[in-house]
């Protein structure tokens, strides 16, 4: 869906129509009744706000008006306490809710003897929100705060029409509201890529690693040297949100390798790095030997690199492969670096699995070396001591629909779900949703599989079927879907249908019904089950009784 169909409301207790203007123009926008009732037409059943059912709402509070202007610290927490107990009341979970964070200014403050209480209350108000992003995936947070930061107190609001029209919020820091809200809805509306490939010399330090230690690098607490060392301080950050940084440089890897590992002012370490390909050869070849590796398609990858000439090569060659264009000076790269997050890798919220994929794919290697000291794969998968835990779909929402949306290798149909078709699906009695966390004597995967059995037929249905393409080829599949027909045993059913609708990206999984077992449904067999509207794809059948026997080394917990 293009960002320009989708409905989203902006609900704030200050005047924002400004800002709704500007949103109007790429955005379907609901009109708010006036501001300050936010609250009103959250609970309202009957309300515009409700009628015109937005996809996303965001709460851009001014916390002086949210506290009344108070410096008492009770009043304060008891007036934010009622009013974050009704937001969580009214919250739907078919809706993404943003929530912007603190920033306390009021006239007072200009004359106010310099002490602690603002400060205070803005932690109030951050402890409750951070409660409220603990309990409900759908929330997040808004940087109302750095924004104004960004701007200055004096540029950010403005006196003149505030006491005009209750408008707290100057024109320039509207502009930026607005442009943040876009970049929200986009961020929501798009799958985020996973991997940064970066350059050396000249992009993680100044200089060539070659001339090190002879000639020293750009790299230190002061100069361009500082700048090099915060641009590698954010792609840390970039890691620990669940980016794959992966190395690509022309270099002796001997060379590239002595500065990342001894010198004193690196702030990356090897083990930050997912993979790596220090050489002399054409750093498309090197791209695709990384997404070969690391089991990812190219259009997962951005390529960050100094040279013109390489950007301009990797964007000719591999064009799934987005190639931003890189600063001119070394002062600029941490804003650069913000850019390319924000417009390649920034998630509307993280999970657990996306801040432990590096080390993730550090376990991988370890099982790669297993596999090469064990005699047969039998005999390796056996090493690998797997479990397959059965999991709460309910309290993991999130993370299948992140499965469904963005597996694409080990999915039987790519179906992808809008989060209120999800909660549609989680919610509907006759369907029936299965979601496994697998682990080994290596580490834990984590929840990488997923199966939807619809039984609202006589004869259930397999509509979906995906695992997370770290967990391909250890016959977890075989182990899942006897965990299913068994669950189908138990629910009385003899029979079991499965769909399969072809791709280019999930041939590895074409054959997958064959062999577990099952057999391909002729046309006129479709047709008489009712099913005429899966005919783009492929139906399997399957008979419950007796229970199949396959061969798979994972124990079911």
């Amino acid at each position: 869906m293009e960002i320009s169909e989708k409905r989203i409301a902006v609900l704030s207790n200050v005047n924002m129509n400004f800002t709704l203007r500007k949103l109007q123009r790429q955005l379907k926008v609901y009109q708010a009744e006036g501001y300050g009732n936010e609250l009103g037409l959250l609970l309202d059943p009957n309300s515009s706000y409700m009628s015109f059912k937005p996809q996303i709402t965001f709460l851009i509070m001014d916390l002086s008006e949210l506290v009344a202007h108070s410096k008492g610290l009770d009043i304060a927490q008891d007036a934010l306490q009622s009013w974050f107990a009704s937001l969580e009341d009214s919250l739907k979970n078919d809706v993404i809710y943003y929530l912007s964070d603190s920033y306390y200014w009021n006239p007072e403050l200009m004359i106010m003897p310099c002490d602690l209480i603002p400060q205070r209350i803005e932690n109030l108000y951050l402890s409750l929100l951070e409660g409220l992003l603990e309990r409900h995936d759908n929330v997040r947070a808004f940087p109302l705060a750095s924004l104004v930061r960004k701007l200055g107190e004096e540029n950010a609001f403005s006196w003149k029409t505030w006491y005009l029209g209750k408008i707290l919020f100057s024109n320039e820091m509207q502009e930026l509201l607005a442009e943040k809200i876009v970049m929200y809805v986009e961020v929501e509306n798009r799958i985020a890529k996973k991997v940064l490939a970066v350059d050396l010399d000249n992009t993680l330090w100044g200089g060539l690693a070659g001339d090190y230690p002879e000639t020293e690098l750009q790299l230190s607490e002061d100069h361009d040297g500082l700048a090099y060392r915060n641009s590698q301080r954010l792609l840390l950050e970039f890691k620990k949100a669940g980016v794959l940084l992966v190395i690509v440089s022309k270099n002796n890897p001997e060379d590239a390798w002595n500065v990342i590992e001894h010198h004193p002012q690196m702030i990356l370490k090897r083990e930050d790095f997912a993979a790596a390909r220090i050489n002399w050869n054409s750093k498309d070849v090197n791209l695709r030997e990384i997404a070969a590796e690391l089991n990812l398609g190219l259009d997962s990858f951005v390529f960050w690199d100094d040279q013109k000439a390489e950007r301009a090569l990797i964007s000719e060659l591999l064009p799934e492969v987005s190639v931003p264009e890189f600063p001119d000076s070394p002062e600029e790269l941490t804003e650069g670096l913000k850019q390319v997050y924000d417009c390649y890798f920034r998630k509307g919220r993280l999970t657990e699995e996306d801040s432990k994929k590096t080390e993730s794919y550090a376990q991988n290697e370890k099982r790669k070396e297993l596999l090469g000291q064990s005699g047969d794969f039998g005999s390796y998968l056996k090493k690998l001591k797997m479990k397959l835990h059965a999991c709460d779909p309910g309290e993991h929402a999130e993370r299948m629909l992140q499965l469904l949306n963005k597996t694409n290798q080990f999915n039987l149909t790519t179906r992808r779900y809008t989060q209120d078709e999800l909660r549609a699906i989680l919610e509907h009695d006759e369907i029936h949703c299965f979601l496994y966390r697998v682990e080994d004597c290596f580490g834990d995967y984590g929840i990488t599989a997923v199966v939807i059995v619809d039984c609202r037929e006589e004869v259930p249905v397999i509509t979906d079927f995906c695992m997370s393409c770290r967990i391909m080829g250890k016959r977890l599949e075989d182990a899942i879907i006897d965990r299913v027909e068994q669950e189908m045993r138990q629910l009385g059913y003899h029979e079991l249908k499965a769909l399969y609708v072809p791709s280019k990206k999930n041939l590895p999984v074409a054959e997958l019904y064959d062999r577990l077992g099952y057999t391909k449904m002729t046309e006129r067999e479709k047709q008489a089950s009712n099913r005429e509207k899966s005919s783009d794809g492929l139906i399997y059948c399957l008979s419950l009784d007796p229970p199949q026997n396959r061969e798979y080394y994972v124990e079911c917990i």
